[in-house]
């Protein structure tokens, strides 16, 4: 099986990529040239992924079948994950993938490519601490609906034990955890309002932060903001404080012991530890060292998204986030619709930095928009920093679905949201 172009890594970028060109090349051509590979069968954005695990969004209704966005968008899908490269013969291997009983669903296959686009993303950096792997992470879908049945259950628990207390304990006061520990709030209060007084419990969550604050790649005023806001929903927030060890039902960390039923790992950020075995330039968290035209050090193969070290403004790396991930795409498009033309585009990949929003629950909101003609920064909050936010998630549905459909998939979510309410119970 041979493709021009092969996706590895239907995330926000990898995805973006494979409709665009799809749509480019028409029904025939794009489902002929253009391979997007993910190991899941459906896509959730990943920014959401903290409102699956809270279960303020229905990973059911929100996810999207790679197979019938690659029929709408004019690409072929494979379900698997990348095993080997092999460079020199243009050669990538699938391992097989299996059920929950261990049976083969699908076997090992090799797939050749003229160009490969690796898109992988990244994951949460433990920093070799002892016992993380105690703790859930929110990588994948799959880790999100496993917390999210995990929560349930701790609810229930809660609701009839004898302390009537339930403690959650978050380390990393990045997007992820600060997000998380705004939505278990809103699900906690959701599901008080459907319990009797005797069944009530007090949700206890401590966030966890090494740094002297939290969010601390967005402007101090915007951490300032958010510490506020989740202190006064009662979330306690520990800066300076690193963790040594987790234990199964604690932190232990440099300003003590902190109890907890769940805890979840939400710090740093690491590529997997085999992309150093597929014999391409990786840093020292595993990210494909890429060139200002997103090229890893072999020639036609690229790399976008969090997997990629992308030079910025000096040494700095292009921050692992969604809108470059999306403007990655987008210049790839280019590169590689130019390519299979056998032309070139010689203009460089360049970062746009718009700014970054933090969802902090039910129409509340914080961040900031990067200055454009009039050079100037904007500070925002409250709902309109909250629908900004909103307005993100639907940018990205409408460059995979186009305007019609995604306005149509706004109303149908809006409309289920209003019936059935925020917590979903499933």
């Amino acid at each position: 099986m041979h493709f021009d172009i092969v996706i590895v890594g239907g995330g926000a970028g990898g995805l973006e990529l494979a409709a665009k060109l799809g749509r480019k090349l028409g029904p025939r051509l794009g489902r002929e040239r253009v391979l997007l590979v993910d190991r899941a069968v459906f896509h959730i954005w990943k920014p959401t992924l903290h409102e699956v695990a809270a279960g303020t969004l229905d990973a059911h209704q929100e996810g999207l079948s790679y197979t019938v966005l690659a029929r709408r968008n004019h690409f072929s899908f494979a379900l698997g994950e990348l095993s080997a490269l092999d460079t020199e013969r243009r050669l990538i291997t699938l391992g097989e993938t299996r059920d929950e009983r261990g049976e083969v669903l699908v076997p090992t296959r090799t797939v050749s490519f003229t160009r490969l686009v690796l898109a992988m993303g990244s994951g949460s950096n433990s920093f070799g601490t002892p016992g993380a792997d105690n703790a859930y992470v929110l990588e994948h879908a799959s880790d999100a609906q496993r917390f999210h049945a995990k929560l349930l259950a701790a609810f229930a628990r809660a609701s009839f034990s004898a302390e009537k207390t339930l403690a959650v304990a978050i380390v990393g006061g990045g997007a992820t955890g600060v997000e998380l520990s705004a939505e278990l709030i809103e699900a906690h209060n959701e599901l008080l309002e459907g319990l009797g007084s005797e069944q009530r419990f007090r949700l206890d969550i401590a966030l966890v932060e090494a740094g002297d604050r939290i969010l601390a790649g967005l402007p101090p005023q915007i951490s300032a903001q958010a510490r506020l806001a989740l202190e006064r929903k009662n979330v306690r927030v520990l800066t300076g404080t690193r963790v040594t060890e987790v234990q199964r039902d604690r932190l232990v960390t440099t300003a003590g012991e902190i109890p907890a039923s769940i805890i979840v790992w939400a710090a740093g950020i690491k590529a997997a530890d085999a992309n150093r075995g597929f014999g391409l330039e990786t840093n020292r968290i595993n990210q494909f060292v890429v060139n200002d035209r997103l090229e890893t050090s072999v020639s036609g193969i690229y790399a976008l998204g969090d997997c990629a070290a992308c030079k910025w403004e000096g040494d700095k790396l292009v921050p692992a986030r969604a809108q470059a991930a999306h403007q990655q795409a987008d210049y790839l498009t280019a590169v590689l619709l130019a390519a299979l033309n056998e032309g070139r585009v010689d203009a460089p990949f360049v970062y746009r930095d718009f700014g970054s929003l933090v969802s902090l629950g039910e129409n509340k909101g914080i961040g900031n928009l990067m200055g454009g003609l009039s050079g100037r920064n904007f500070f925002v909050e409250g709902l309109i920093a909250k629908w900004m936010y909103m307005s993100l998630h639907l940018m990205h549905h409408r460059a995979i679905l186009g305007i019609g459909k995604t306005a149509v998939l706004a109303l149908a979510r809006l409309l289920q949201q209003r019936v059935s309410g925020r917590l979903k119970l499933h």
